[in-house]
């Protein structure tokens, strides 16, 4: 005999934060609930595709669709994925693609890309009242793209907002300067790993690297007494590239600084390098990279839809025009401060390229790759704490010396 938990396109029995449900018959579940691998799969059917995901035990959960690709997201009160692989949800023809991991603090998403529109027909979670074990069943239907469309949406629910992370406080310095607020925006996160390598320990990610030097960098950053520092993200969850510079924004932040080790299968890239924002690639490579940073952040489920192009043109505008300037000038400093130090610097250190992060109208921004988790010396150089702290170093150095050269350029516009 089956409970059933909740049926319907979305199905939301219990908010975000509660740390146990109850099923209709009163059940009460407790802990990390684990998916069932052997219980999972998707198949076509006529018509459209049945998903089955098994799970431990009964959790929250709600599903809905996104379109630009058409997509339909599963977020579940957190649940231990292990054991699950990508290939188990993509035998389907109608699945192209899957993705699944931490969304949010306390929360877990599924991301399918599908080949073609299909709406979500029915769901429904039924538990089993003697093993509390539960399959999550949604039932896909293909529907025309007017109709996908007409329907799609994240369900805009304020519960499901990160807090602003605590910002890194300098302490008291003996410049007559305040500290500049530098957000550091380690890449990537929760469902979306970023680039990933088999070191001598085993897979390493790029969401693990990048947030672990931004830690690093930003502890080095206050003690220097010059710098206050906020993370857009302190551990593992997702965060997207809208968010990311709406959190610099909220925090009236002086700097923007979003660190990348990206990977290229294309050629033999190595070496830190430097990105400022332009409409158009420097080169291949760099077009590349930005499609591959989009494209993760279309497949942790980001709702594009109601972004505003006229918007974002006129921020590009602002952008060259005032805050430009400030950028390729910290880039460069960046770049010499990186150099003195020894760092293991790309053939063309400073580049361009449209990463969304860099699309602030009012920030000076800048993308550091920090290295490539293709390249083999790149991967040991990033996992070598003495090199990290050398690259730091270099940060810090380009950064008080921007800041410098900008106070000085400043004032004589202001003359």
């Amino acid at each position: 005999m089956a409970a059933v938990v909740a049926a319907g396109v979305l199905a939301a029995p219990f908010g975000p934060g509660q740390a146990e449900a109850q099923t209709a018959k009163g059940q009460t579940f407790s802990g990390l609930a684990r998916i069932d691998a052997s219980a999972t799969a998707a198949e076509d059917r006529r018509g459209g595709v049945d998903l089955s995901l098994g799970l431990s035990q009964g959790v929250p959960f709600r599903v809905f669709t996104l379109t630009e690709p058409p997509r339909v997201v599963v977020d579940f009160q957190e649940v231990d994925w292990s054991g699950l692989s990508a290939d188990a949800l993509t035998t389907a023809d109608g699945i192209r693609n899957a993705q699944f991991g931490t969304y949010v603090p306390g929360w877990s998403r599924l991301v399918l890309e599908l080949a073609r529109p299909m709406g979500v027909d029915g769901v429904a979670m039924d538990v089993d009242e003697v093993s509390a074990a539960a399959t999550l069943a949604v039932a896909l239907r293909d529907t025309t793209a007017e109709q996908f469309a007409a329907k799609a949406g994240a369900p805009r629910d304020a519960r499901w907002d990160l807090p602003a992370p605590t910002p890194m406080t300098a302490p008291d310095s003996k410049d007559s300067l305040a500290p500049l607020l530098i957000v550091i925006d380690p890449g990537h996160g929760g469902i979306d790993p970023g680039a990933e390598a088999e070191a001598d320990a085993g897979l390493v990610q790029e969401k693990d690297l990048m947030l672990q030097f931004a830690i690093e960098l930003g502890e080095m950053l206050v003690r220097s007494g010059q710098f206050d520092v906020q993370l857009t993200r302190d551990d593992d969850y997702f965060v997207s590239l809208e968010r990311r510079i709406a959190l610099a924004h909220q925090a009236e932040a002086d700097l923007f600084l979003s660190l990348h080790a990206d990977s290229l299968s294309e050629g033999r890239a190595h070496g830190t390098t430097v990105y400022v924002l332009s409409d158009d690639a420097s080169d291949a490579a760099s077009a590349t990279l930005v499609e591959r940073h989009e494209r993760g952040d279309l497949l942790a489920g980001s709702d594009l839809s109601h972004v505003d192009d006229r918007v974002t043109d006129v921020l590009l505008d602002l952008a060259r025009q005032e805050t430009h300037p400030r950028s390729e000038a910290l880039a460069r400093a960046l770049v010499t401060g990186l150099k003195a130090q020894g760092g293991d610097m790309n053939r063309r250190p400073l580049r361009e390229a449209g990463f969304s992060v860099l699309k602030s109208a009012d920030i000076p921004s800048v993308l550091v790759e920090v290295g490539f988790l293709s390249s083999p010396r790149d991967l040991n150089n990033i996992l070598d704490a003495d090199w990290r702290r050398r690259t730091a170093r270099g940060i810090l150095n380009g950064l008080i010396a921007w800041r410098i050269e900008d106070e000085a350029t400043r004032a004589l516009v202001r003359q």
